[in-house]
């Protein structure tokens, strides 16, 4: 009898549990943020989906309007830069929830869309392939980037080809870089049977160059983001360190329609042009980065726009920037069908369809490098 009672019971807490966990208060609760970014002067609007009363902690964040008993929406303005945290209570009594709130200085940029010529210059020099005389046992990898020879600096594959062949040594010791930490190896170089030089056996590379679109331009520093991906290399797929590089003025001399699952490819042309616009410091997995010598020409928007904090990104039209023709950058409209939650920087924040026929007709869908605007209520608030 008390083995079914328990058994009774620990059903019936099951299904209370159960009940509980598929609640509309739990559900509401769960799908509060846990975290906020909001520009200074920014209103947000939290939908708790029940009516909910809120209350800042700190003066960076005030509750302008709480606790609608129809909509039970949460208002908030970021009044200045700083940290505060959100509490909401189901009913103004129930505390639920907690959400932390980051306050930071607006900013403006200048949006871009102008297509650019990338040329890069590596960090030491990329090994890309083996050769036939490759030594089976051979310290290097596919991928490593050979900083050092001995411990002089590389600073190109035909520095890298008299370095080693200057050493006259069976084995030469190499700093290289792989899978982003430094280590020390012992490679042989073997005699080559043709012209007698001493070689280490592999393909190397120490530039690459394309055409890419600016992002933005900081009307304040010159500091520019453009590509919004990192520059990779061709044989291997490894992102390319960067010692240095420049941006040119490119034209865009045609376009590759995109089919189903690939994006369309932009062609362009900067080595007729040959004119440099500015220097390119950084490559990352999010684009290249650098400062701006020379205005670029074309800008919609050349005294800058308000950029918007990730919160502030939401379904709905929109708008992109982007250069597909020789006419330089016009804006085209597409649709944000869905948005990721971002607690940490991440390459992929949202899906957009494109809705603009004129881009549709040129590209067949989505082109790379694109610069996206807020079109709620007709305004024109970039989004990061």
């Amino acid at each position: 009898m008390k083995e079914s009672s328990r058994r009774n019971l620990g059903i019936a807490l099951a299904v209370a549990a159960l009940a509980g966990n598929y609640s509309p208060w739990v559900r509401a609760a769960v799908q509060l943020p846990d975290a906020l970014y909001l520009s200074s002067g920014q209103t947000h609007v939290v939908q708790t989906g029940l009516p909910m009363r809120a209350q800042a902690s700190d003066g960076a964040v005030q509750v302008i309007a709480s606790g609608d008993e129809r909509l039970g929406d949460v208002a908030l303005s970021a009044e200045s830069t700083g940290e505060a945290s959100v509490t909401f209570s189901l009913l103004g009594m129930i505390p639920v929830h907690e959400t932390k709130v980051s306050v930071a200085e607006e900013r403006t940029l200048i949006p871009g869309g102008q297509a650019v010529g990338v040329a890069l210059k590596t960090q030491g020099v990329l090994v890309v392939a083996n050769t036939s005389r490759t030594d089976a046992k051979s310290a290097l990898r596919v991928g490593d980037v050979i900083l050092t020879v001995q411990g002089e600096q590389v600073a190109s594959a035909q520095g890298l080809a008299e370095q080693v062949s200057a050493a006259q040594a069976d084995v030469v010791e190499l700093g290289v870089l792989r899978g982003g930490k430094e280590i020390s190896v012992e490679a042989s170089v073997p005699v080559d049977a043709t012209d007698g030089r001493r070689r280490l056996g592999v393909w190397v590379r120490d530039s690459t160059a394309g055409v890419g679109t600016l992002s933005y331009i900081d009307p304040k520093t010159q500091a520019y983001g453009a590509l919004g991906h990192a520059i990779v290399d061709a044989d291997t797929g490894g992102m390319l360190v960067a010692q240095d590089g420049a941006i040119m003025r490119a034209q865009v001399v045609g376009v590759t329609r995109g089919q189903s699952g690939k994006a369309g490819e932009l062609k362009g042309s900067f080595l007729k042009e040959n004119e440099q616009i500015g220097t390119l410091v950084r490559n990352s997995v999010y684009g290249i980065y650098g400062q701006m010598d020379v205005t670029p020409d074309g800008l919609l928007y050349p005294q800058g726009l308000p950029v918007g904090s990730r919160s502030a990104v939401h379904t709905g039209a929109a708008s992109i920037i982007a250069t597909v023709d020789g006419e330089g950058p016009k804006e085209y409209g597409v649709e944000i069908v869905r948005c990721f939650a971002q607690e940490e920087p991440s390459q992929k924040g949202m899906i957009l369809r494109v809705t603009d026929e004129r881009l549709l007709e040129k590209t067949g869908g989505i082109v790379q490098g694109m610069w996206l605007s807020d079109n709620r209520d007709n305004s024109k608030k970039p989004l990061k």
